[in-house]
């Protein structure tokens, strides 16, 4: 009889610390996730940089788009590159932890290329091909 309710008494304290429990751990596990979830946000950011594009694409050279993502996915920070020729803007998706605004504004000028109101670099632009430069 004693036995049995020691046992009874040790397994409503039990049940009591296991329901303790496991709200600890979803309370830590939504904390978790929330925080890092926050971090993401204010790490990556996504920017549209107009820039000016003559080329047309022709067979002897090699597309803007390739040359923009081959480079530019090689700066420290940028995760995304999109190219946009009929509207000539560059969709950058980068963390700013890593880079900034101004250092991929002045990688695109080095590849020849004006970035909002940075302007390409003049050996840069004239190291372009000649179906990519302003007729």
């Amino acid at each position: 009889m004693i036995f049995i309710k020691l046992f009874t008494i040790f397994e409503k304290q039990n049940q009591t610390s296991m329901k303790a429990l496991q709200f600890i751990l979803i309370a830590f596990t939504a904390l978790l996730f929330s925080s890092n979830a926050n971090a993401q946000q204010k790490t990556v950011q996504t920017a549209t940089i107009k820039t000016t594009i003559y080329c047309d694409h022709c067979k002897q050279c090699e597309t803007c788009g390739d040359k923009f993502n081959r480079t530019l996915l090689k700066e420290k920070g940028v995760q995304m590159v999109v190219l946009d020729e009929k509207a000539m803007t560059i969709k950058v998706t980068y963390n700013t932890k890593k880079t900034d605004l101004t250092k991929i504004k002045t990688a695109i000028s080095k590849l020849g290329y004006d970035a909002d109101d940075v302007k390409a670099l003049p050996e840069a632009y004239a190291g372009l091909d000649g179906c990519c430069k302003k007729s």
